[in-house]
């Protein structure tokens, strides 16, 4: 048997008050605006009354307590994967604006089609999709939510719709706790929905 749905969610808002690109860095956790849009994003599901068998998320501390209200609503307790980490960054640690007023870190920028200043969007791509088809095949029926980031969630969303994989990072279309939602028919996956169910604000530390 497999899964019938798979929905791809970002975590909910960061406290981040120094406006740190905290990429993969630990110690960042969500707001008290970030857990009400983590319950908003779970509620949404939960409203659907499609039944849900798996759930996995990232590992780092806003994942983990994004999925939080999802094992309240399913009593399913999350898997930590790797593979739908946040990509790593060179910017990592620092705030983007001033790091870009320092002419050596330009070189960084050079080739933003890969992109130059961090994992490439081909590997980024390559592991998502490997945790959806495994998930997928794993399931025991139900949907399976995924609890990620939102360079992860937009570069899937590029690679199912057969789009370029360049992009700039201003125009993605995945707001904070937003649910974008697939199905796979053969080996093929396809987007079936995109929804915002929290007010959400701006992740001023996303890569």
């Amino acid at each position: 048997m497999t899964a019938e749905r798979l929905h791809l969610v970002r975590h909910g808002e960061v406290f981040n008050p120094g406006r740190i690109l905290y990429g993969r860095l630990p110690g960042y956790h969500l707001s008290d605006a970030g857990r009400r849009m983590a319950q908003a994003a779970a509620a949404h599901v939960a409203a659907s009354g499609r039944p849900v068998s798996a759930l996995r998320c990232s590992p780092l501390e806003r994942t983990q307590e994004s999925a939080e209200p999802f094992t309240a609503a399913f009593g399913l307790d999350p898997v930590l994967d790797e593979r739908i980490i946040e990509p790593w960054n060179v910017f990592e640690g620092t705030q983007m604006r001033r790091a870009l007023m320092n002419p050596w870190n330009w070189r960084h920028l050079r080739r933003p089609s890969l992109p130059s200043w961090g994992e490439p969007y081909t590997s980024v791509a390559a592991r998502m999709r490997a945790a959806m088809d495994e998930a997928w095949h794993d399931a025991d029926g139900g949907d399976v939510v995924f609890v990620s980031h939102q360079a992860p969630i937009w570069i899937t969303h590029l690679s199912v719709a057969g789009l370029p994989l360049r992009h700039d990072p201003r125009t993605r279309r995945c707001a904070l706790s937003s649910v974008t939602s697939f199905e796979r028919v053969g080996d093929v996956w396809r987007e079936v929905a995109y929804a915002e169910p929290a007010a959400a604000g701006i992740d001023l530390g996303a890569v």
